[in-house]
């Protein structure tokens, strides 16, 4: 059986794996192996409508119809969004969407392409 190293927030040694996170069922903290030993850094994890974990530059692709605040335009479903960026925040995906430009959304509303 697999060692885990313990939680880094609350010290539990019930951690386990999934892909490339650890995660802690007590607490519910997720960390990557990369900083398992580092507590200095509080690394967001973003995961997109259907828990897959989001990082920057990746392609996702818009679950529903979002209407463009403050126009008449409508990000359509399926519309592409390339290299996106991730920020602190409700609206956590900052973007550029072709013909419309720059604008953030909410991770529950695209999935990983």
């Amino acid at each position: 059986m697999a060692t885990f190293p313990p939680c880094p927030k609350c010290g539990s040694t019930y951690t386990y794996q999934d892909r490339e996170l650890y995660i802690c069922p007590e607490c519910a903290n997720e960390w990557s192996h990369n900083s398992a030993g580092s507590d200095d850094e509080d690394e967001q994890i973003v995961k997109d409508a259907h828990g897959t974990v989001l990082n920057d530059g990746d392609t996702v692709s818009v679950i529903k119809d979002l209407k463009v605040k403050g126009t008449s335009s409508v990000v359509k479903v399926g519309t592409k969004v390339k290299n996106i960026r991730l920020v602190e925040g409700d609206h956590n995906i900052d973007c550029k969407i072709p013909g419309i430009g720059s604008m953030k959304l909410k991770s529950e509303f695209v999935k990983k392409a």
